[in-house]
């Protein structure tokens, strides 16, 4: 549930703009030239009073088949963390602070996997979305698929902020 009075929660990202087609950088490794499977840069502010930690998501709602695809979801980020690096969803550690984690991908892989539309198949969404939470930890482990993230965190979501990247193989 969202506070309707929660103050002003806002992500941004040096990687790529709202609303703007996403740079290679942050696109699937089998897509071509530039595409290298890196997160985006984040940075949030203005998190509602309460918040005990962050989760952090990109989702694609346009996938083929049922409930869309999970690129990435970090899990159990501390409450004084403010912002996350390009490349912290790497299969490497030692990019996210101490005690968070991330899930596997819908892809079967720990980390971040790029965007990646299948060709001709019109534009995609990929919908990165900060999630204030009023715990420090979320409760499931790296083993848990994120599709069942969402229920997991919506009692404990005090707000969220997202940013939409656009994406589409011709």
């Amino acid at each position: 549930m969202t506070h309707h009075d929660a103050p002003s929660f806002r992500v941004s990202s040096e990687s790529f703009q709202d609303g703007q087609t996403l740079p290679p950088a942050q696109r699937g490794a089998s897509t071509g030239a530039g595409a290298k499977d890196e997160s985006p840069q984040l940075s949030w502010t203005g998190a509602p009073a309460g918040t005990r930690g962050y989760a952090v998501t990109m989702f694609d709602p346009d996938a083929p088949g049922r409930g869309g695809f999970w690129h990435w979801a970090v899990l159990d980020l501390p409450a004084d963390a403010a912002s996350l690096p390009a490349g912290a969803g790497s299969r490497q550690t030692g990019y996210l602070p101490p005690g968070a984690f991330q899930l596997k991908n819908d892809g079967g892989a720990t980390g971040y996997l790029g965007a990646a539309p299948p060709k001709g198949h019109g534009p995609h969404r990929y919908i990165v979305t900060v999630h204030a939470l009023d715990v420090a930890h979320s409760g499931l482990d790296a083993g848990a698929h994120p599709a069942k993230l969402e229920a997991k965190l919506a009692p404990h979501t005090l707000a969220t902020a997202s940013l939409t990247g656009i994406y589409e193989r011709h």
